[in-house]
């Protein structure tokens, strides 16, 4: 099963793309590593990024999407624009998208520990939680 991570901030959506194959992962390569809403939010710049979103979960052929949930109020909310860009990746129709709450994750990790530390992993920094969101999805599965 082919699982794509996502992290929302501010206008992005960092990805990461995670398999599970016979018990072992792999990260595939993907020729992206974020998707970027543009500056003036129009409905047409939407549906351009829920399009370029599609196009990369059915270039990849990917099985699910794991977004990292974001707190509604309080010090460490998300932002408008990322419940913008959270709302167009679940309206796509036929992906099965689910939405992770950092405590659903953290779960995950203290019952499943990585197998391998993120540094190993080939990813940048900035995809790390993108990469913990699609990892806690198998794990939760």
């Amino acid at each position: 099963m082919r699982i794509c991570g996502v992290e929302l901030t501010s206008n992005d959506a960092v990805v990461c793309l995670l398999n599970l194959e016979d018990q072992r992962f792999n990260i595939p390569d993907c020729r992206v590593r974020k998707l970027t809403l543009k500056k003036e939010h129009t409905r047409e710049d939407l549906q351009q990024f829920q399009f370029e979103f599609t196009k990369l979960i059915g270039d990849y052929k990917v099985n699910k999407v794991a977004i990292r949930g974001r707190m509604l109020k309080g010090k460490f909310s998300g932002g408008a624009v990322g419940f913008k860009l959270e709302s167009a990746i679940q309206l796509i129709a036929d992906i099965d998208v689910v939405v992770l709450s950092p405590t659903q994750i953290k779960s995950a990790l203290a019952e499943n520990a990585l197998p391998i530390s993120f540094s190993d992993t080939g990813l940048k920094v900035f995809q790390e939680a993108a990469f913990t969101a699609a990892y806690a999805a198998h794990m939760l599965k």
